[in-house]
């Protein structure tokens, strides 16, 4: 049986979750206890991503909806979509993010060169959202360096999470979900330091592939 996280009654959107990043974080916070919805651009493929999930949880634990209304349904919302999709997905959501934290997963790949650093014109992926999104959204970035191999691994993942974003405020929320989801965070600064943590995915990608691995992922030492 799930443990009920009474300091957290929250609901979390993932919109854009039915890839594998998307719901490996789901099935994390599904049991933890907090009430998650998957979202997709059709209703249909997020309750089809929501059932396989509960299957696997053995419980109803998970829901699907269209990303809009998934997002208006949410207190946070986690954008977990390729950079392609990036842009358009968060001015298609933008009216039900304000007022709320959106925690940006998302990385600035650039098929086929993925393991070289290409960053957009705001500086990072989480930059451009706070743009797209405006000042009453608090953007925070965070899980790029996370391999979906681990989520779905019930052990304690053995690799840090760098959290950085607008508000210290937001950022410890967002903490508590790195803990939550069985994983050790850090409080990485302003969100201008996502570049740093974005760019850093691209180095792990080309790490995977000299050493033909998958889950390579980055600790925090001397702390």
């Amino acid at each position: 049986m799930r443990t009920i996280n009474q300091r957290d009654p929250q609901t979390y959107a993932i919109v854009g979750g039915t890839g594998k990043e998307g719901k490996g974080l789901a099935y994390r916070w599904a049991k933890a206890g907090y009430r998650v919805i998957i979202g997709s651009r059709t209703r249909k493929k997020a309750e089809i991503a929501a059932r396989d999930l509960n299957k696997l949880l053995g419980e109803e634990l998970v829901l699907g909806f269209e990303n809009l209304d998934a997002a208006k349904r949410a207190n946070m919302l986690v954008l977990t979509v390729p950079y392609s999709a990036h842009r358009a997905t968060l001015e298609y959501i933008r009216s039900a993010a304000q007022g709320k934290i959106l925690v940006d997963v998302t990385v600035p790949l650039v098929p086929p060169k993925v393991t070289k650093v290409q960053m957009p014109k705001a500086g990072s992926a989480a930059q451009e959202a706070q743009e797209i999104l405006g000042e009453d959204v608090n953007v925070v970035s965070a899980f790029q360096n996370i391999s979906h191999e681990h989520l779905f691994d019930d052990s304690k993942i053995n690799c840090d999470v760098l959290v950085t974003g607008k508000g210290k405020a937001a950022r410890l929320e967002v903490l508590k979900l790195v803990e939550d989801a069985g994983m050790c965070g850090w409080d990485a600064g302003v969100i201008e330091n996502s570049a740093v943590v974005e760019g850093m995915t691209s180095l792990l990608i080309y790490i995977n592939k000299q050493n033909k691995v998958k889950s390579a992922g980055i600790k925090i030492t001397g702390v």
